[in-house]
């Protein structure tokens, strides 16, 4: 089975694994057909993007043990959805990311060019 390429073709290294990140919990941006949100792009989490996360439904912060999900808090690193970054990008508050840890699927939503303008790990 080939390895994950990140946005900048090369292979995809690990997001965060405190708490344990990814669609799958296996710490990468991994995705799939199960991945119907696509959940790629590698970021730290910052309180702004949180709270703008919860106001459009998706609360990020607040634990939910049932689900095995910790809760995030500033400077976790997450696999966030495409489409939910692309929307904080365009609000302003798009949290960084780091481009060697985000799948290249997550091209089909967001410019390389903007992944850059927030980029941790500027190449």
């Amino acid at each position: 089975m080939p390895k994950a390429r990140n946005v900048l073709g090369e292979e995809l290294l690990p997001c965060g694994d405190s708490p344990t990140s990814g669609f799958y919990r296996d710490g990468c941006c991994n995705t799939g057909p199960e991945d119907s949100g696509a959940h790629v792009v590698c970021a730290r989490m910052t309180k702004e993007f949180l709270k703008f996360s919860k106001t459009r439904g998706n609360d990020l912060s607040t634990p939910a043990p049932q689900l095995g999900f910790p809760g995030l808090m500033p400077g976790d690193r997450w696999c966030l959805c495409a489409a939910r970054w692309k929307e904080a990008f365009d609000a302003g508050v798009a949290p960084p990311i780091i481009l060697t840890s985000t799948h290249e699927a997550a091209l089909e939503y967001v410019s390389l060019e903007d992944m850059k303008k927030h980029a941790l790990d500027i190449i």
